[in-house]
């Protein structure tokens, strides 16, 4: 009997756990049990027997991979979406997610616990990923990274890689691009899952800990508190996240509102005889210099060049009977994405993103370029050596023919991602068009791609007569800089940059002194600014554009445009947003507006 009563009192049996035990203990039970499943033949895990022979070395493991998935996490949550902010300050404070992260796990049953701590590891990846893409396009378009409309740019990023440093670096970019994702998401997952597991080992100490990170956190937010020029008390992760949802719900709204706006049009509806009667019997060119921006000409390591070589093309095209204008325009991109440059120029809406660039090429509104198709004077041409593949686009913008990479007849290396030369496109664009003779004057949409990124290996200045089928440049090319070399340097990326748009401007103008004539008229422009690499994170998105013409009146129509003479615009020069050039170019030579659309 006394034997059976102190065995009937007994409040915990010898193995297992008793339903009574506390859920603390319970859980130190199962990390023990998971940390112990591959035992050996004696019944000791393997963990237990490191733990025997060689303590301070797993108690060193221990602290170590703890270390790292505490010091993950939190960079994690304060990593910054710029590459200048990447600091050793920008990890100095208290981030708001991993108080509340530690409430949650300490709060929940195991395995709700265990599918939170799965579910934060991929919060993380997802907000690393972002942070990154937002690093990129920062870098090179000057925007953060839209998910609701810039996946379709990352296919072009991959080709332009391709183009650049190789298919095969091209591939294995994008392959280990997925698969550090991946590698990511399991380390993340694996280090929010053993933190979880840490905290409850020790639940009163933690729980303490996360009450007095709550109410330090509180007190420097309500406070103000700031520390290295940022405030303690951050909630980055969750406002990053909040900004693109907002971004991506701001995105999808534009779309209509943008539709609805490119059904208006100020010369929608005005007559054929109406548009552009002042330039009529003139040989009209519209040329885009890749990348021609404000920069050029004005920062202190770029500018000296170009200043000299739009100097000394002024002078030459002086002497050939030619005079300029120039001013500013304000381009709708950055750093790339090219197109939504031409597009806007020349429908005169604000095209600066994919999916409005997508609305309004499926539509019907009125390009300047077609404006000189519709009037009926004029034969339209586009010369672009940068299309490689279909162009649809080509009847948005009213081009009766167009001249892509395969039809200049170039026989020459690629420069980078540029298929030909500017010299020799120029030349193509002569033989093949502009010089022959045609019952119509010729209006001309040229895209020129030598001063594209990553400016490296570069054309030099041949003579004219030598060009021929382009071999001529296959010694340049193989003398010329790597691209891999000049990418990754800064300084030499401007450096490259600036001989670049000298080369692309002295073509164009001298081709201009040799085979303009008294009825050419030449507008040129950059389509954007260089990346911010070469620009400076605070540069502006202006570009410069001119008008060149030997007949006076041509000039005098834009007088009260009030842009300086020759071919650099004042710092003082009217700054005007691209999309009004395409209104303010019509009225200047004669086009009468008649409203179309609400």
């Amino acid at each position: 009997m006394p034997v059976f009563t102190r065995l009937r009192r007994s409040s915990r049996p010898v193995d297992g756990l008793s339903d009574a035990e506390p859920e603390t203990r319970r859980d130190e039970r199962a990390e023990e049990e998971k940390e112990g499943n591959e035992r050996e033949p004696g019944g000791r895990s393997r963990l237990a027997r490191l733990r025997t022979r060689h303590p301070r070395a797993a108690r060193a493991l221990r602290w170590t991979t703890t270390t790292l998935a505490a010091a993950l996490i939190l960079g994690a949550l304060l990593l910054p979406n710029t590459l200048p902010a990447v600091g050793p300050r920008s990890f100095t404070r208290i981030p708001a997610e991993a108080v509340i992260g530690a409430v949650v796990v300490l709060w929940l049953p195991r395995r709700p616990r265990l599918v939170a701590a799965v579910l934060y590891g991929v919060g993380l990846t997802a907000l690393t990923a972002v942070n990154l893409l937002d690093m990129g396009f920062n870098e090179y378009l000057g925007r953060g990274f839209n998910a609701a409309l810039d996946w379709d740019l990352l296919p072009d990023a991959q080709a332009y890689v391709g183009d650049t440093l190789g298919g095969g670096v091209a591939t294995a970019a994008a392959v280990g691009a997925i698969v550090l994702v991946l590698l990511l998401a399991a380390v993340m997952v694996a280090a929010t899952v053993r933190l979880s597991d840490l905290l409850v080992r020790h639940r009163p100490r933690a729980a303490r800990g996360a009450l007095i990170a709550g109410v330090v956190w509180v007190t420097c937010s309500a406070l103000g508190l700031t520390l290295f020029g940022g405030p303690i008390a951050s909630e980055r992760g969750a406002g990053a996240l909040r900004v693109h949802a907002q971004r991506t719900v701001e995105s999808l709204r534009d779309e209509a509102a943008f539709a609805k706006h490119a059904q208006a049009d100020t010369f929608g509806n005005t007559p054929p005889d109406q548009l552009l009667p002042d330039l009529r019997g003139k040989d009209v060119i519209f040329t885009f210099i890749e990348s021609y921006g404000r920069s050029a000409v004005e920062d202190p390591i770029i500018a000296p060049g170009v200043d000299r070589t739009l100097e000394t093309s002024g002078k030459a095209l002086a002497k050939a009977g030619f005079a300029a204008r120039s001013g500013w325009l304000t381009s709708a991109t950055y750093g790339g994405s090219s197109w939504l440059g031409h597009s806007t120029t020349m429908s005169g809406l604000w095209i600066d993103n994919q999916r409005r660039y997508r609305t309004v090429t499926a539509g019907d509104h009125l390009t300047l370029t077609k404006a000189f198709r519709k009037s009926g004077a004029w034969d339209t041409v586009g010369v672009m050596p940068g299309v490689q593949k279909g162009w649809p686009e080509e009847k948005w913008y009213g081009l009766d023919k167009l001249y892509d990479a395969y039809d200049l007849g170039y026989k020459g290396p690629k420069f980078s991602w540029s298929t030909m030369p500017d010299q020799y496109a120029l030349e193509a664009f002569q033989r093949r068009v502009h010089g022959k003779k045609r019952d119509k004057p010729l209006m001309s949409f040229v895209i020129l791609t030598s001063s594209h990124q990553p400016w490296a290996p570069l054309p030099e200045m041949v003579g004219w007569d030598e060009l021929g089928d382009g071999s001529r440049f296959d010694a340049i090319e193989k003398a010329g800089n790597e691209a891999s070399d000049v990418i990754t340097d800064t300084t030499r990326s401007r450096q490259e940059y600036g001989k670049s748009i000298q080369y692309s401007v002295t073509s164009l103008t001298q081709w201009l002194e040799r085979y303009g004539t008294d009825d050419t008229v030449l507008v040129f422009l950059g389509d954007h600014q260089p990346m911010a690499r070469v620009s400076g994170t605070r540069a502006s998105r202006d570009v410069p554009v001119s008008i060149v013409a030997k007949d006076p009146k041509v000039l005098d129509k834009v007088a009260g445009w009030n842009w300086t003479e020759g071919l650099k615009p004042g710092r003082d020069a009217p700054v005007w947003k691209m999309s009004s050039f395409r209104d303010r170019f019509l009225k200047a030579y004669g086009s009468t507006p008649h409203r179309s659309g609400g």
